[in-house]
């Protein structure tokens, strides 16, 4: 059976929670074929770049801002997808960006604790509408370094950023009080298999270990801003750009594309273009 949107049930959960595991969002067939594109995609891996995880390791990840006619780009508008969004956040939604995160076998670093609107908010971006789409394409094991979240955390408003490495990690003192109150706010450990989707508010506080395992962790991370709260001013992100929505058979239909067959519409977000975290270094927070 074809997956659907969220329900107005898992969207409740949603808001409550801070995130909305939505299991199998994406089928066998479907995320093979994002598997197969991304580890065959010599484009993707020459546009990574590493962010310095403050603790030794570097986790490698490549990003964009248009999702484009390609796989990946079918994944980013596909009406589940964005239907699913669209209820999330109350409207009509554009994409922001997405990226997809090389967590590999052995090397992969971890993310510091953060919430995404705490580097976004140097966007001029108003609210916090905005949100986030982890797509599984290798399983997400505790061993692998499965994605973290504080439950209920969203609902802490957001929280001041600083440098960890080169990383915007959110203020360490703030996050351990709020470790320390898990019947409020129990950390969630997110395994996940390929095909799985997780959606999470832009305030939601969430971290991955290093990935010290024999298997590598890769996931693509789709991101959407409200129409409505469109940025005041431009910077590195886009400003509100109309989403051509595609059925949900576009996927398989299209097979695998990768970014190299499709780059016309495709605005890599390269490293010494990532301005949200090299904000923080100027003390812009």
């Amino acid at each position: 059976m074809p997956s659907t949107p969220l329900s107005d049930e898992n969207v409740c959960q949603y808001h409550q929670d801070g995130f909305y595991l939505a299991k199998g969002f994406f089928d066998a067939a479907e995320v093979g074929l994002l598997l197969r594109s991304a580890k065959e995609d010599h484009e993707l891996d020459r546009r990574s770049f590493g962010r310095a995880d403050g603790e030794g390791g570097v986790v490698r990840l490549s990003l964009w801002n248009h999702p484009g006619d390609g796989i990946y780009g079918m994944f980013a508008r596909c009406e589940r997808m964005v239907r699913s969004c669209e209820k999330v956040l109350g409207g009509e939604v554009y994409h922001y960006h997405s990226k997809m995160i090389l967590k590999d076998a052995k090397v992969g670093g971890a993310w510091a604790w953060h919430q995404d609107y705490g580097y976004w908010y140097q966007n001029a971006v108003l609210e916090p509408l905005l949100t986030s789409v982890f797509v599984a394409v290798d399983p997400c094991t505790r061993e692998n370094g499965c994605l973290q979240v504080i439950r209920d955390s969203h609902h802490c408003g957001r929280l001041t950023h600083v440098l960890t490495g080169d990383q915007a990690g959110a203020d360490r003192e703030r996050v351990d009080e709020i470790l320390k109150r898990p019947d409020r706010f129990p950390l969630v450990y997110v395994e996940m298999d390929p095909g799985d989707a997780l959606f999470f508010h832009c305030n939601l506080l969430h971290r991955s270990d290093q990935n010290r395992s024999e298997k590598s962790r890769w996931a693509m991370i789709s991101c959407y801003n409200a129409a409505r709260n469109d940025p005041y001013k431009d910077s590195h992100h886009p400003r509100y750009t109309p989403l051509a929505v595609v059925p949900d058979t576009a996927i398989k239909q299209i097979g695998v594309k990768p970014f190299a067959d499709d780059l016309s519409n495709v605005a890599w977000l390269e490293d010494n273009r990532d301005g949200s975290a090299k904000s923080l270094l100027r003390g812009e927070s």
